[in-house]
């Protein structure tokens, strides 16, 4: 009796993708050529993914629909402010890519093109941009209603490029446990808060003591 072939997952193809570029070093050339590899159809991989380029931003983007999901699974988490959130964020984000290092430092650092990269950053993007949609509390809009010069989008916009920038920092982090980039994180949304708040004179300061000292000083 014939045995029936087991039904391949979205979560199956993807790390099957992960486990062939950091074997290979390179995605693979073609659709065809990963399925046949990973003995599963073309069928099959398009019931998930249109190209192969999709899979990679897929892949950031499940990076934070699972910090998300832990987050939640947090009770205290829902006690927290913004701010409170946003670091639990940051430190689960940042400890979910640790974990995959390897693949994100190898397929991140291998576009010298600035364009691609955040190309493939799209869908972390957008996932990140709804993540803080949902954390703004109507104490912030309301603030921020009175002060003209500041919006909703200059929030969205600014704290994405500010996780780029944590994103630029933990890459080049040497230090052990990336214990630096916990540090980054600490005081750079500290400072984007007070900031915010229209009081960023102490934290600004102390933060760019922190980054002058990492990317001046210790060169």
């Amino acid at each position: 009796m014939a045995t029936k072939k087991t039904i391949i997952t979205k979560d199956q193809i993807v790390s099957m993708y992960m486990n062939y570029v950091l074997e290979h070093s390179e995605k693979p050339k073609s659709v065809y050529h990963f399925t046949k590899i990973n003995d599963f159809s073309e069928t099959e991989f398009y019931a998930f993914f249109g190209t192969i380029d999709s899979i990679e931003k897929e892949i950031f983007k499940m990076f934070v629909d699972k910090t998300i999901d832990l987050l939640n699974k947090n009770k205290e988490y829902e006690l927290y402010d913004m701010k409170g959130k946003m670091l639990s964020f940051y430190f689960t984000f940042f400890e979910i890519l640790t974990a995959n290092r390897s693949y994100v430092v190898l397929v991140l650092k291998e576009h010298d093109n600035q364009l691609k990269k955040l190309m493939q950053l799209s869908g972390l993007r957008n996932s990140f941009r709804d993540y803080l949609s949902e954390i703004i509390t109507d104490d912030f809009r309301t603030q921020q209603e009175k002060l003209q010069n500041f919006q909703e989008k200059a929030f969205l916009e600014a704290s994405w490029i500010q996780l780029l920038l944590t994103l630029k920092f933990w890459l080049d982090d040497t230090s052990p446990a990336f214990e630096k980039t916990d540090i980054y994180i600490e005081k750079s949304v500290k400072a984007s808060f007070e900031l915010m708040n229209i009081t960023p004179i102490e934290s600004l300061i102390d933060f760019g003591k922190f980054i002058f000292k990492e990317k001046i000083y210790n060169k």
